[in-house]
């Protein structure tokens, strides 16, 4: 695994906003950190999704902004691909190609590497997983966990600054959480975890509480879990469901 070549790596949002169909998704993020580990937590349509898709350009602000490690990621693309990457809730999203060595070359290639590059820097990450014989397999006869693993793979090879990391256990069994949370705990790039299950910040540096497209507060995974699952229960705890649409 490579290290995080920045000593002084900050990310800023500031008076972030996103809205869909004049409908705000997002208000007023603002947020600033140089942790190693950030979190962010939240109940389901709270915007945790699409503040990693803004966090990885994939989307445009419609106000305020973000630097990531000094950059504009949506409007400078060749920053982005060395600066950040992002691995979705659902591999199916994320995988173009059907063998795990094209996935794991392609952004190799995006970068500027020619074909005999880009496979060595395939076969060294696959080899630092212990996963070589992966190489020409295909792509559906793997598990959705595996699918997660090539996927986090092919962001690695890129050797981004910051990975996002947009709910990475979601739809897994309890052992294959396990397994590829112990690979993300292996990694030395820096990590922006977003999740609805407080379990899976608790190793987190610094942690946000997303709520209705708001940061309503920060803190230490133990000054903030404990009063977060608190809530959700006590909003679970209602009468009326209705209660519970985000």
């Amino acid at each position: 695994m490579h290290r995080c070549e920045t000593a002084h790596f900050t990310i800023r949002l500031d008076d972030l906003g996103y809205e869909v169909a004049g409908r705000p998704v997002l208000s007023g993020i603002t947020l600033h950190s140089s942790a190693r580990r950030i979190g962010v937590v939240g109940r389901n349509g709270s915007g945790k999704s699409t503040l990693a898709r803004l966090l990885a350009g994939l989307l445009e602000p419609s106000s305020g902004r973000i630097r990531i490690g000094g950059h504009d990621i949506f409007r400078d693309r060749r920053a982005a691909l060395k600066t950040v990457g992002i691995l979705f809730q659902n591999p199916e999203h994320q995988i173009i190609f059907p063998r795990v060595a094209e996935e794991i070359a392609f952004g190799l290639r995006q970068q500027g590497l020619d074909k005999a590059q880009a496979a060595a820097q395939v076969e060294a990450m696959l080899r630092s997983f212990d996963k070589l014989h992966w190489k020409d397999a295909p792509i559906s006869a793997l598990s959705q966990g595996q699918k997660h693993l090539v996927c986090m793979m092919a962001v690695l090879a890129m050797r981004p600054q910051l990975m996002i990391l947009d709910e990475p256990y979601a739809g897994l069994d309890i052992p294959t959480r396990r397994q590829l949370a112990r690979y993300l705990h292996r990694v030395e790039t820096r990590l922006f975890h977003i999740s609805h299950e407080p379990a899976d910040l608790e190793a987190c540096d610094e942690l946000f509480w997303l709520d209705r497209g708001r940061i309503v507060a920060q803190g230490t995974p133990a000054e903030l879990l404990s009063t977060f699952t608190a809530e959700m229960i006590r909003l679970g705890d209602l009468d009326d469901i209705a209660d519970l649409a985000g």
